[in-house]
């Protein structure tokens, strides 16, 4: 996480510094609302724009981040923080252009003496930009409504998957309307800068993003086609086991990582955590847990010999790290990457001792037995805690399971909140906050 905070404040703040060296502003000269509404305005519009285009930028899956930011899950949480700012950002901007004018209208502050407009060079580039304010002024406008409106139901929760699928996608055509607003309006001057040039790639490369979003394109991931072969309903954990044989293109995938996957079309792709290692005949298996309304219809949707789309893969919850020992931590459907990991140490050993905790609020004897002999085959030494006899798992409990857990590596999958209590508690004792690793699996 701290990489993701480093990258939110620090695209922030190199804005800031590169507007400042191009335009210093000596605050002390300015007198007005006027004079402060220019300088703000610019501001708050260079700063909205970057932070979008970095934001279309993540929405675009580039793979090749994934090893700096620690996961696409971590980009993703990053995006939702660009796109956050970006609303506060377009909502400051619109307040700042237009509240002095309401301001006039309502007889509230009177309006100085405009300067006059320099006479610029007929059929330049200047002259041309100049011409089409009006027209960019009104698209941003109505730009802005729209972005604001999606960018609020992308956050409510609530709001139905599906719907939120269908509706992003339209973010990307108002980021170009944005983009174009952006182009015209900011400071003419800007553009021979560094600042203008900062401005410029962003905006290309948000730009390509966006495009490439309107035609569901991804930056380095592999989108394949496959049938579903077998069905297991687990109604005891109510849980569906699918068992899928990819067609060719697919190129393996490291135990841990998830894919984005499209059962149907008019639901759009969910991210599931994989829960087979990958072997050559080209079958992959995913437990997909009753949790949403659309998850709970699949039991009676899915059927074998139903055609599906696979995206993928992503994440960095690999199982990578020095360490000698490691504790994993899966917490009910949490379970599927440790499952996945068990099935290949069970073939290539790694030397590390591993203890495996899985807490649940139901037990299914038939899981159990299951996940018991996946872990005799890998070696790993398996700590089963069933709420309604064992009690909760918690912070305690595996320290007096684990003596040595300090000179382990921590791997943890479940609710966010108990993956949360228990890092701040290992960090509370002295434990080093990188060794102990989580996917934020909210992809919204």
């Amino acid at each position: 996480m701290k990489t993701v905070k480093h990258a939110f404040w620090g695209s922030l703040l190199v804005l800031s510094a590169l507007w400042l060296l191009t335009d210093p502003v000596d605050w002390t000269t300015l007198s007005g609302i006027f004079a402060w509404r220019n300088v703000l305005n610019q501001y708050t519009g260079i700063l909205g724009i970057g932070v979008m285009s970095l934001a279309m930028m993540l929405s675009a899956r580039p793979v090749f981040l994934e090893k700096q930011f620690h996961g696409l899950d971590k980009m993703y949480r990053l995006h939702k923080w660009l796109g956050i700012a970006g609303l506060v950002l377009s909502i400051s901007h619109w307040l700042i252009a237009n509240g002095p004018k309401w301001m006039v209208a309502w007889g509230w502050l009177e309006r100085g003496v405009r300067k006059p407009r320099p006479v610029l060079p007929e059929g330049s580039i200047q002259q041309l930009f100049m011409n089409q304010r009006g027209l960019a002024e009104g698209i941003g406008e109505w730009a802005f409504y729209l972005t604001a409106l999606l960018m609020v139901l992308a956050l409510v929760k609530t709001f139905p998957y599906r719907r939120f699928f269908q509706t992003h996608r339209i973010l990307a055509l108002t980021y170009l309307a944005l983009v174009f607003h952006s182009v015209i309006l900011v400071k003419f001057d800007y553009w021979t800068s560094f600042l203008g040039i900062t401005l410029a790639g962003l905006m290309t490369a948000g730009s390509v993003a966006a495009l490439m979003s309107l035609f569901r394109k991804r930056v380095g991931a592999t989108k394949v086609t496959g049938k579903v072969i077998a069905l297991e309903h687990q109604t005891a954990l109510n849980v569906l086991s699918i068992d899928i044989q990819l067609d060719d293109g697919w190129r393996g995938h490291e135990a841990g990582q998830f894919a984005f996957v499209s059962f149907h079309a008019d639901e759009g792709p969910h991210p599931f955590t994989i829960t087979s290692k990958w072997n050559e005949s080209g079958t992959i298996r995913f437990l997909v847990k009753a949790l949403g309304d659309y998850t709970r219809t699949l039991p009676e949707r899915l059927h074998v010999g139903d055609s599906i789309e696979i995206e993928g893969p992503y994440g960095r919850f690999n199982f990578e790290s020095s360490s000698p020992r490691q504790i994993w931590v899966g917490g009910g459907i949490g379970i599927t990457p440790f499952i996945a990991r068990m099935q290949e140490l069970a073939k290539e050993p790694d030397g590390k001792a591993i203890h495996l905790f899985h807490t649940t609020t139901t037990y299914d004897q038939n899981a159990i037995d299951r996940l018991t002999r996946d872990a005799a085959n890998a070696k790993i030494q398996l700590d089963v805690r069933w709420d309604e006899r064992d009690g909760r798992l918690d912070l305690n409990g595996i320290i007096k399971a684990v003596p040595d857990w300090r000179s382990a590596d921590v791997w943890f999958c479940g609710p966010a909140k108990f993956g949360q209590v228990l890092r701040e508690g290992l960090v509370r004792l002295g434990f080093p906050e990188q060794r102990f690793h989580q996917e934020l699996f909210e992809m919204r």
